[in-house]
């Protein structure tokens, strides 16, 4: 498929001063001749807070990593999930039409799409909120038909649920992403018939659903102040640009206050550790990270504030999140108060590795 630049194109293309620190922290992990290997997050963050992908923006990325313009264009032309063409301001929905999702829908979605936005794939609707565009399969088959909006699946749709969903986009609010039909994953739609042991205690959400309902940015632009920027690589979080301004007041959740890391222990207490493994989530990868953390113990988990939480999901290098998405203070309360889960009677029994 032949691929073009737009033809209305913007004069000019900046990152926000967060998005420019964030990016001068992704072109820090590669060595000196050897930035050119940042350019496909480059390239996506400048599509993250514009929606789209100008010719100023690729330019921009490309002098930033002192690339000749025509490599920059070529990544970008390259790759489907750049944008070329201006999206919605609010939505940009990609309808899967791919074997099961065509079998089982898509078609209708897609009729959706043309009576609600526009007759064709990449125009604007005309308040210009949203576009849409059929793609090729983006795996999640089992629950066809599905849509990706944003940054979130949409799954087990229906026509009439996919305009229940535009409209609740348009109206500002944003849809739980996830299976539409009240399925938990991709489990049978008639229900499980084996491996039900998990049913007793899972979360409300699939751990995919779960993060994105307490992330809340489904089709958000990302101006880089969401999280705080964090380098582990070298060994510390670089200072916000000085130009930055103040962040507006927030409403975000927990996960995502000013984080604080919490007091660290220097030892076991008596040389011995609780089985961090018996906590959902921590194998012994994660469970020795939290030892060099100086987290040894249940007490210690169940009792971090918000802002030690946030600390400790933004530090969990390779794992962000995981401590908040797999509900670990909530465990390690039941198991510091002499109780057990149902993971971690599964871990006593042997059942779990």
């Amino acid at each position: 498929m032949l691929r073009r630049l737009h033809k209305d194109q913007p004069d000019a293309f900046a990152f926000t001063p967060a998005n420019l620190a964030w990016a001068k922290g992704q072109i820090s992990k590669y060595p000196e001749g050897r930035q050119a290997s940042a350019i496909i997050p480059l390239l996506w963050r400048a599509q993250e807070q514009e929606g789209w992908l100008s010719r100023p923006a690729i330019e921009h990325v490309a002098d930033m990593l002192g690339m000749p313009y025509i490599r920059a264009l070529e990544v970008a032309t390259f790759y489907f999930m750049f944008q070329l063409q201006p999206v919605g301001s609010v939505a940009h929905i990609q309808i899967c039409g791919t074997l099961s999702c065509m079998i089982c829908g898509a078609e209708d979605l897609i009729g959706v799409c043309k009576q609600k936005i526009a007759p064709h794939a990449h125009d604007l609707s005309a308040d210009g909120k949203f576009s849409w565009e059929e793609v090729e399969c983006l795996g999640a088959c089992a629950n066809a038909p599905m849509a990706q909006i944003g940054k979130d699946y949409y799954e087990d749709l229906t026509a009439a649920r996919l305009a229940e969903i535009i409209d609740e986009l348009a109206a500002g609010r944003v849809p739980q992403p996830g299976p539409q039909n009240g399925r938990y994953a991709c489990e049978p739609a008639t229900g499980l018939t084996s491996l039900k042991d998990h049913e007793k205690g899972r979360m409300a959400h699939n751990a995919s659903v779960a993060a994105a309902v307490a992330l809340q940015d489904t089709v958000k632009r990302i101006d880089g102040t969401e999280v705080p920027l964090i380098t582990p690589w070298l060994g510390k979080a670089p200072a916000k640009a000085p130009e930055e301004a103040a962040p507006e007041e927030s409403t975000a959740p927990a996960t995502q206050s000013a984080a604080q890391k919490p007091k660290a222990l220097s030892g076991a207490r008596g040389g011995q550790a609780d089985d961090l493994k018996k906590i959902k989530g921590v194998g012994p990868k994660l469970e020795a990270l939290l030892h060099s953390l100086g987290v040894y113990h249940f007490d210690q988990i169940a009792g971090w504030t918000p802002e030690e939480l946030a600390w400790i999901d933004d530090n969990l290098t390779g794992f962000n999140g995981r401590a908040s998405r797999d509900e670990w203070q909530a465990q390690a309360k039941t198991l510091a108060a002499g109780g057990e889960t149902e993971f971690s009677a599964r871990v006593d029994k042997g059942d779990v590795y």
